[in-house]
């Protein structure tokens, strides 16, 4: 468990090298223990792998002042815990559900039981995010994602997909943009 939430903090700390994030930005993390520990998603879930990743992505998350956010799995159509402030902060309406290892899964669930006040969110717009096991985060990305290339290129037996964002461009080719926001 150790190695898990080392390869967690450090592929966190590789996709906020690039990343640009500021206070109060949102990660978003989807997680499939079970393909962190080697079996096919959705078939072993595993508490303990989900609080070696909770406790190395919130050691890097947490001292930068970087809301987390947990996506939970398909039985809950990809719902997500946030903290409630975070919800407050960014207008998204709370829903009604509980995740559960085989419901929600486990990373969503320890996230749940370790945040100060939780809720369940349908959808957000996080600024960056860590895929790990192949849970499909985009959805839960702003509008334009850019793939970043880490060298932690898996967590366990799960290989990682991470990506950040960007503002839009406008104005066409005679437009100007602020390199420091690309």
């Amino acid at each position: 468990m150790n190695e898990i939430e080392q390869q967690t903090r450090a592929a966190v700390e590789q996709v906020l090298e690039q990343a640009k994030l500021k206070i109060g930005d949102l990660f978003v993390i989807g997680c499939s223990t079970s393909e962190v520990g080697g079996s096919r998603i959705g078939s072993a879930s595993s508490v303990e792998i989900a609080e070696a990743i909770y406790r190395g992505a919130i050691s890097v998350l947490e001292p930068r002042g970087i809301a987390l956010a947990a996506q939970c799995c398909e039985h809950l159509n990809r719902a997500l815990i946030i903290e409630s402030e975070t919800a407050e902060r960014y207008g998204y309406e709370p829903v009604n559900v509980l995740p559960q290892p085989k419901a929600g899964g486990s990373f969503a669930t320890t996230c749940w039981k370790n945040f100060a006040h939780p809720v369940a969110v349908e959808h957000i717009r996080a600024h960056a995010g860590l895929d790990i096991g192949s849970t499909l985060i985009g959805m839960h990305l702003r509008g334009v994602a850019v793939p970043v290339r880490i060298e932690q290129k898996s967590i366990g037996e799960a290989r990682l997909t991470a990506a950040r964002t960007r503002l839009r461009f406008i104005g066409g080719v005679r437009a100007h943009y602020q390199e420091d926001l690309l």
